[in-house]
C-alpha cells in the first residue's frame, strides 16, 4: 500500500478517511494530501481526509496537483513541510505519481542530488522524466 521514497517519506494511491488509523499505526506522523478535491466521483474531500487523519492523530497538509502541474506555491509549501518534519510522512494522489513527482522537485531544492532522487523513485517504482528539467537547479 505504501511505498518508500526516502527514510522519512512515502507514497501511495488514493487514500480514505478509514486508512488513517493504519497510516498512524504503520509509523507515520503527518499525511501530504496531494490530491485536487472533486477529480473524480467517490472521492474523499480534503476536508474528510484532515478531520480523519486529526482523529487518528496525524498532522494533516494539503496541497493539491492537478493536471496543471507542479506550481511554485505547491513547490514552496512541499519544501518547508519536507524541510520542517521530524517525523515520517506520508504523501498520496491518486495513484502516488504525482506525490513522487512533488517530493522529487521539493527534495532537489532542498539540495538532494538528481540522480539519488530518480534512483529512490525508481526503486519505489515511479518514473520522475517528466520532472528531469526540474531537477538539479537552483
Amino acid at each position: 500500500m505504501f511505498r518508500t521514497l526516502d527514510e522519512r517519506t512515502a507514497v501511495a494511491g488514493q487514500l480514505m478517511p478509514d486508512d488513517m488509523q493504519a497510516v498512524a499505526d504503520a509509523g507515520y506522523c503527518i499525511v501530504i494530501n496531494n490530491r485536487p478535491d472533486g477529480e473524480e466521483p467517490g472521492q474523499p474531500t480534503s476536508e474528510e481526509m484532515a478531520e480523519a487523519a486529526s482523529a487518528a492523530g496525524l498532522a494533516y497538509h494539503a496541497v493539491p496537483m492537478g493536471q496543471a502541474g507542479i506550481s511554485q506555491p505547491m513547490l514552496d509549501e512541499t519544501v518547508k513541510i519536507l524541510r520542517n518534519a521530524k517525523a515520517p510522512l506520508l504523501a498520496f494522489c491518486r495513484s502516488g505519481t504525482r506525490s513522487t513527482l512533488l517530493w522529487a522537485v521539493a527534495r532537489s531544492r532542498l539540495g538532494d542530488d538528481a540522480a539519488t532522487l530518480f534512483d529512490k523513485a525508481g526503486s519505489a517504482g515511479y518514473d520522475l522524466s517528466p520532472v528531469r528539467g526540474l531537477l538539479g537547479k537552483d
